[in-house]
């Protein structure tokens, strides 16, 4: 039985699973397109942050970014690499369109990797009906960034 809750982001746990993260943005992306956000940038005030548990145990983790009091992003969607393959990611991103949808928001976009490492993202993405677009808010067009968007009216 998973759990989502809002996050403080002040635990071992979510410390390690972001490092984690970074790392692997780090290894699959080159410097100028890594737009994973840091501990502290998870911070800001813009940003609502959540973690799934199985018991005591760190599933995974999402973060909605405020844009506009219409347009929101999602950031450091991250499945722990013991919980692969086992739905954390689609209850988490259920969540968070439900979330954004509750905010009033109407847009939910996203910015992810074009390379392969990214092709279970983009899938997922899909699934949920979100469909490619072209950069937004401060992003810049990107050989190595896909973006993605969802009108949450329909």
């Amino acid at each position: 039985m998973f759990e989502i809750k809002i996050d403080d982001l002040s635990g071992k746990e979510i410390y390690a699973l972001l490092q984690e993260h970074l790392e692997d943005m780090k290894a699959t992306s080159p410097p100028e397109s890594k737009h994973a956000l840091d501990l502290e940038g998870l911070k800001d005030s813009s940003i609502k942050f959540w973690t799934i548990w199985e018991g005591n145990n760190l599933a995974g983790c999402s973060a909605l970014k405020t844009l506009d009091f219409e347009h929101a992003e999602i950031k450091s969607m991250r499945t722990s690499s013991h919980f692969k393959n086992k739905g954390v990611a689609s209850k988490l991103l259920v969540h968070m369109l439900l979330q954004a949808k509750q905010s009033g928001f109407k847009t939910l976009s996203l910015e992810t990797g074009s390379m392969d490492y990214f092709i279970p993202a983009h899938g997922l993405y899909l699934k949920h009906g979100f469909k490619f677009c072209e950069p937004f808010a401060d992003y810049k067009d990107d050989p190595n960034s896909k973006f993605m968007t969802l009108n949450l009216e329909d």
